[in-house]
């Protein structure tokens, strides 16, 4: 499994979709995730790797812990 500061733009974006959110838009290098119980969006930047305070904060707002993330991780 990758160590939690090794996950780029492209696992997280398949995170993403795999929970049910849906890609809205992107601007510049900014990826914009959406999901109708939100109540933001999720977006990140195109960066390998991702910070983790970005990954973290973007847990928060999807009410999921980094333990489930993780979870995700090691099934893929």
């Amino acid at each position: 499994m990758p160590r939690k500061s090794d996950v780029s733009w492209k696992e997280f974006e398949k995170f993403l979709l795999f929970i049910g959110c849906s890609f809205e838009r992107e601007r510049g290098d900014h990826r914009i995730f959406w999901r109708s119980d939100l109540k933001r969006p999720v977006i990140f930047p195109r960066y390998n790797p991702l910070p983790l305070f970005i990954i973290r904060n973007n847990l928060r707002i999807l009410g999921l812990s980094f333990k489930q993330f993780e979870e995700f991780l090691k099934r893929m």
